[in-house]
This record gives C-alpha cells, structure tokens and sequence, in this order.
C-alpha cells in the first residue's frame, strides 16, 4: 500500500484557496466595476457595441462577455483565428502557437472587427504583456475607444513586456479589473515545484457578470430594455435573439 503523501491537494484544497481570491475580486463590486460599467452602459446606450479579445485562456472571458444568453447583444469576440475564418489566412498561421506574441497582428485584427467609434473594448490577459494584447490596446485608445482591462495585477506587476515599447496592457486602459490570480495562476504547490490548479478563468468570469449587471442595471435605470441574449435552447430563443442582433447587422458576429 502506498504511503500517504504529505502533502494536500484535493478538490477541498483548491476551494479553500480560491475562497480569498474570490473575496478580494468581490471588493471591486463597488470601484472599478462600476466604473467599467459605466463605460459599457454609455457605450450601449449612444449605439455602440462591446468589443472582446483575450488570447489563450483568456479568450474564455471574451466568450464570456460577448455572444452568451443572459449578455449583451450588441457584443462581439475579437479572436487571433478571425485572421484565418474572416481574414483569409492559412490555417498553418494558427498552428505556429505564437501568434499571441506577435504584436503585428493586433492591426489586421482591428480591421476586421471594423470597430465603430462609439464601440467600448475589454481586453483580457491574466499577464498583460503578450505582443498581440499590448499592441492591439494601444491601437484601441489610438481609434479613442474606452478601454476596460481584466489582468492579473501580481503577475503583470512580475514579468517584463514582450511588447516592442516595453509597455503592458494596464498601461493603457482607462479601467483596470484585477482577477486576482497570483503570479503563474495556479494556487495548489506541488512537492518538486510548480503549483496545479488555476483561478483565473474562474475570477474572470465572475467579473464578466458583475459587470454585466451593473449594466443592465444602468440601462433598465434610464429606461431603456436591455439588449439582452436568451438562451438558444429555451422556446422562442432564436427568435428573439436574431431580431435584436438585427439591429447590429454587419456589426457583431450572429450566435447562429
């Protein structure tokens, strides 16, 4: 029989980690929250859309802000592989595993989103220092858009830049959203080294909703019905979503 190991990790130890991480995000409820908030709603409110990008992990924040039942509709995901699906490019480019770095494709991004100058971006990027996410931030603020960051404020503040300008993301964002995560994500330390177990997909996503809510409820405060996705998989979903995406023809990409 194996000896037991002295150590602690189980699925009990990584809540038990997460559960501070999780407090000290709540706290932003009342600060930069509603300060991204407002930004979205003005946005929203004079026609605008709600531009999302995230490379690698961090494209699951942009997917949670843009295109989901109960989000906004006027939303669309900005993602590297629009440069293969909607750019043309040869799929090999996406094989490379390096475009996230490569801060020359932040520009051709930017295009094929077409972004419209009363639209609002959320760039998230738990180190904020890739190429892609730096470069097409400063783009964001060159066009004038608001610009709402989600990073790891430990680990951005413990890397250098891999930008050319040696800047970082929270370098040009006029709201900054910490998610909490700790210098390399995970939370769990292993015997030999290293640490298991991620927060920042978890920490992200719920900054993702409170945001949203705190738009809705800025929205529904100046009378206005806030554009806002059902599910696809309840009756009437489709129906519903389709008309309003209507109104962004040509502007968001369709859910279906």
């Amino acid at each position: 029989m194996p000896e037991p190991a002295d150590h602690q990790i189980s699925a009990q130890s990584y809540l038990d980690a997460l559960a501070p991480v999780m407090g000290a995000v709540t706290e932003q409820a009342t600060g930069p929250v509603l300060a991204a908030a407002d930004l979205i709603a003005q946005s929203v409110s004079s026609g605008g859309v709600l531009q999302t990008f995230g490379s690698g992990h961090s494209e699951a924040l942009a997917m949670e802000l843009a295109g989901r039942a109960g989000g906004l509709v006027p939303s669309n995901r900005i993602s590297l592989r629009d440069v293969v699906v909607h750019g043309g490019d040869s799929p090999d480019v996406l094989g490379r595993g390096i475009l996230e770095r490569d801060p020359s494709i932040a520009g051709r991004l930017y295009e094929l989103a077409a972004p419209d100058p009363r639209d609002v971006f959320v760039i998230a990027s738990s180190s904020g220092v890739n190429g892609s996410v730096v470069e097409m931030a400063r783009i964001v603020k060159e066009h004038g858009h608001p610009l709402i960051a989600i990073t790891s404020l430990a680990h951005t503040q413990g890397v250098d830049s891999r930008h050319p300008s040696g800047q970082k993301l929270v370098d040009h964002a006029d709201v900054v959203l910490d998610n909490g995560a700790p210098y390399g994500d995970a939370v769990l330390p292993l015997p030999g080294g290293g640490s298991a177990c991620a927060v920042s997909s978890i920490t992200a996503a719920l900054l993702a909703q409170m945001v949203t809510a705190e738009v809705v409820r800025r929205l529904l405060d100046a009378g206005e019905t806030p554009p806002v996705y059902l599910s696809a998989n309840v009756p009437g979903g489709d129906e519903h979503n389709h008309a309003l995406e209507e109104r962004y023809e040509g502007r968001i990409r369709r859910t279906a």
